[in-house]
């Protein structure tokens, strides 16, 4: 008979298959949709998160574990809409313009998704007006910024300016990371959290936002 523990284990070690397997199974034995998620999935995924800040695993588990996340959420998905279930809040996530990396930035977002929180992801090369347009449109409560390059980190101090002449950076607050952003970098730039990388992305966010774990 399936369960949350053994859901939670199948999303840690990865196995995509198992884990849309065992939340089919909870489903059927009328479980609620939103214990499956907040006990099962996001649980499994956040206790990798936290091995990988401890460097007991790296990148490629991370990635396999949000796989099989995202395996289990298919299913639940279409069950979640119209629930009471509220996202934690809305996130706006990208990297600046010029950048095209992206696999950092899809494992923040990832495991912000696993977190609670509601992402949307407006992809790469993304230019400072587009990152305004959809902080508004979605009500967004934090804008994630990635720069993976040097050359493109000017480009994290030019859109929070730009929220800033358009009256809406006391709106939102700004997170940013990447390979060559700094915490001091990042204070020198006005942002108001730093992430060294994806599982501390998830406790900035919550911190930004006085969201207890």
């Amino acid at each position: 008979m399936a369960d949350l523990t053994s859901l939670a284990s199948m999303v840690e070690k990865g196995k995509h298959l198992e884990t849309a397997r065992l939340t089919k199974e909870l489903l059927d034995q009328g479980m609620d949709p939103n214990q499956i998620l907040n006990e099962g999935l996001q649980k499994g995924l956040l206790t990798l998160g936290e091995r990988f800040k401890r460097n007991e695993c790296f990148i490629p588990e991370v990635l396999l574990a949000a796989r099989a996340m995202h395996a289990g959420m298919d299913l639940l998905r279409p069950l979640l809409v119209g629930t009471d279930a509220k996202p934690l809040a809305t996130i706006v996530l990208g990297t600046v313009k010029d950048d095209l990396h992206d696999i950092g930035k899809n494992m923040v977002g990832m495991m912000l998704e696993g977190g609670g929180f509601r992402v949307l992801d407006v992809g790469v090369n993304v230019s400072p007006e587009q990152f305004m347009e959809s902080v508004q449109k979605e009500g967004a409560a934090i804008l994630a910024m990635s720069a993976l390059l040097s050359t493109t980190m000017p480009y994290l101090k030019t859109t929070i300016e730009a929220l800033e002449s358009k009256g809406i950076r006391d709106r939102v607050k700004v997170l940013v990371g990447g390979a060559p952003v700094t915490e001091e970098y990042a204070k020198e730039i006005g942002a108001d959290g730093y992430a060294p990388d994806a599982a501390r992305a998830v406790d900035e966010a919550r911190e930004l936002l006085g969201i207890s774990a």
